[in-house]
């Protein structure tokens, strides 16, 4: 039985088999998965020491912001 090898781990939370699934990861994110890697990404490295928790409060509002729909904005 052959065992399936891991290509890695983002934020030890999604993990990939391939580089294509991490290109495809790659090139479908949109803002909604985009918010959502950059929370987890927060989230980990505060777990593993990176931030003080006024640098993750800070990280956190600024996301919450950007998640924010906008309102009547014409740039993309």
């Amino acid at each position: 039985m052959e065992s399936e090898k891991q290509f890695g781990k983002l934020f030890n939370l999604i993990t990939l088999e391939s580089d294509t699934q991490l290109e495809l990861i790659l090139t479908t994110m949109n803002k909604s998965n985009a918010t959502y890697i950059l929370t987890q990404a927060v989230k980990y490295a505060y777990e593993q020491g990176c931030f003080s928790i006024g640098e993750s409060e800070v990280i956190s509002k600024s996301i919450r912001v950007l998640g924010r729909p906008e309102e009547n904005n014409q740039e993309n």
